[in-house]
C-alpha cells in the first residue's frame, strides 16, 4: 500500500540481462510505490506518462508526459513534455534538461512520439536539410518500413519525387 504522497506505479522491466532482441518472456510487469514529490533541493521532476513509443531499444523510449512535481526552474506542475521516459505509469526524471516542453497542443499529443518526435525530426532534417531533393527527382529510401524511413518516403511523395524503398527480411539479417 502506498503512503501519503505516493502512488502505485506499474512498470515493465527486464527480468535479466538480454543479449540481443528482448522477447516477451524476458519482461516482467512490476508494481511498486513511487513518490509524487521530488526531494527538497533536487532538480528532478516527476511525470505521469501519457503516451509511450515502442522503439527498437528496450524499456525506455520517447514518451509524452505531464509534470506532476518539479524541482527544476524550467518545468512546473501541469507542463506537458516529451523525451525519454521509462515504460511505466510515472517516471522520475533526474536530468530533465533532455526533455522538451510541448507548446503546441492543437494536435494530438501522441504525435510527439512519431511525426513530431525523434522519428519525425530525424526524417525531416535528413530529407529536407541533408538530401534536399527537388520535385521530380528519384529518391531511394533504405529501411523504408522503419519509423524514419516511412516518413522520408511520405515527404518525398508529397514533394512530387519518384520514390523507391527497400526493407530487410529475416533471410537478409539471418534472424
Amino acid at each position: 500500500m502506498a503512503s501519503d504522497g505516493e502512488v502505485m506505479n506499474k512498470q515493465v522491466i527486464l527480468k535479466h540481462f538480454v543479449d540481443g532482441a528482448p522477447k516477451e518472456s524476458d519482461m516482467l510487469v512490476k508494481t511498486s510505490s513511487i513518490s509524487l514529490k521530488v526531494e527538497s533541493g533536487s532538480k528532478a521532476i516527476v511525470v505521469k506518462n501519457l503516451y509511450l513509443s515502442c522503439d527498437s531499444y528496450p524499456l525506455e523510449g520517447f514518451g509524452v508526459a505531464k509534470v506532476v512535481d518539479s524541482g527544476h526552474p524550467k518545468f512546473k506542475e501541469g507542463d506537458l513534455v516529451w523525451g525519454i521516459v521509462g515504460w511505466e505509469e510515472y517516471s522520475v526524471i533526474k536530468n530533465p534538461e533532455s526533455l522538451f516542453k510541448i507548446h503546441h497542443t492543437d494536435v494530438p499529443l501522441s504525435y510527439y512520439t512519431g511525426i513530431l518526435g525523434m522519428q519525425g525530426i530525424t526524417a525531416w532534417a535528413g530529407f529536407y536539410k541533408v538530401a534536399a531533393p527537388k520535385k521530380g527527382e528519384n529518391v531511394y529510401v533504405s529501411a523504408a518500413s522503419g519509423a524514419v524511413g516511412q516518413l522520408v518516403g511520405q515527404f518525398a511523395k508529397l514533394m512530387g519525387c519518384y520514390v523507391v524503398g527497400s526493407a530487410g527480411s529475416k533471410e537478409k539479417f539471418n534472424i
